[in-house]
């Protein structure tokens, strides 16, 4: 049922999110160290990069699931105000 309100009560998959960054960490890392043996070196600058791009982005969420939640309410918290009857 849509409220209106989605915008304001929206909520973020923040460790599903988490999770698919450890895997392009695990990757950018894999892709970084592969074409630097390779010499490869623009290849590795890129994926250094993306490297860089995903721990930042892990950084942030990390830092929205510790705040709390504001940020990542609980199974319990509605996602949107219950219609008035």
């Amino acid at each position: 049922m849509r409220t209106g309100s989605e915008p304001v009560t929206a909520r973020s998959p923040l460790r599903m999110r988490f999770w698919f960054s450890v895997w392009g960490l695990v990757w950018a890392t894999a892709g970084t160290v592969a074409f630097a043996l390779a010499g490869r070196t623009a290849w590795a600058v890129a994926c250094g990069v993306l490297w860089l791009v995903v721990v930042v982005d892990m950084t942030l969420v990390v830092r929205h699931i510790r705040q709390g939640s504001h940020y990542q309410p609980g199974r319990d918290v509605p996602p949107y105000d219950p219609p008035r009857t």
